[in-house]
């Protein structure tokens, strides 16, 4: 056996023989179903940590859709832009779903191991850090549990320090025409994105003239597709998590339910959701 180098730091077995390439072998399965440990052998601890290993597989997809959106929308290649969001929506929604098995766990049943999981929280998903923060949703505190990992901090600083899918959407606002304010073309990336009249009004007049901006009218609704697949997976969190432990703080310092209710308030893209009471 041999192995291949992607250039992304993965490095993957290249198997020898067309024999030797059995399903088992091509997934690595042997490693992937040997690394589920259970500290304390309760029944739905195996529950707990499948599904949320598995939504982190799926954050490494969505990781790998949005980096790849941003590279399109750069270039101007909308419709290469557009099958990578519909894909993250989509895995959204497999996401989404997933919180209606995890709430199949009584508050007993999570009792049964919750004091194992010790100051460890989904509060520290750096992954899903990444991806809130390449949306636009940047906010120091999801930085912060990640310092003590210096080659995931400096990912999560080189995604801070470029623009948000969200800024290269004005960008590519800016670059069809409208009048975009500098402000929002040149600006600090790390804090969050704030409404600007002069992205309001660009939005708002290529949906009240969508036949002449059709690609981007169309490219505005994919980022609203991809809000309300976020916002959907947000809700279904919160009310697992409020199902399971009620209003108690959450493991690793977290508040809880009442930090998940916050979020829900939180925009991605505010001008689009904006321009619905105004057209």
């Amino acid at each position: 056996m041999t192995e291949a180098d992607h250039g992304d730091g993965a490095i993957t077995p290249k198997l020898d023989t067309e024999k030797s390439r059995a399903y088992g072998d091509f997934l690595r399965l042997d490693e992937l179903l040997n690394i589920q440990h259970r500290f304390n052998g309760a029944h739905d601890e195996l529950l707990f940590v499948v599904i949320h290993q598995t939504s982190e597989l799926w954050f490494k997809v969505i990781l790998h859709e949005a980096r790849a959106a941003l590279q399109d929308i750069r270039q101007d290649n909308l419709r290469g832009a557009f099958k990578m969001i519909a894909r993250i929506t989509r895995i959204q929604a497999q996401l989404s779903q997933a919180w209606d098995v995890l709430g199949t766990m009584t508050p007993n049943d999570y009792l049964a191991f919750r004091d194992e999981l010790g100051d460890s929280s989904g509060f520290q998903s750096y992954q899903y850090r990444m991806f809130e923060f390449m949306l636009g949703d940047r906010q120091a505190a999801g930085f912060a549990p990640q310092q003590h990992h210096p080659h995931i901090a400096e990912e999560i600083r080189q995604i801070l320090a470029a623009p948000s899918l969200y800024d290269e959407a004005v960008a590519l606002l800016g670059r069809n025409g409208f009048a975009i304010d500098p402000s929002r073309l040149d600006r600090d990336w790390s804090k969050r994105y704030q409404r600007h009249p002069s992205v309001h009004a660009a939005w708002e007049k290529v949906y009240r003239e969508n036949k002449r901006y059709w690609e981007l009218y169309e490219f505005a609704e994919k980022l609203a597709d991809l809000e309300d697949a976020f916002q959907s997976w947000r809700f279904r969190h919160m009310r697992t998590v409020q199902r399971i432990i009620g209003d108690k703080r959450g493991t690793g310092g977290s508040s809880g339910v009442s930090y998940l209710k916050r979020a829900l308030d939180r925009e991605f893209f505010p001008e689009i959701l904006d321009i619905r009471s105004t057209l």
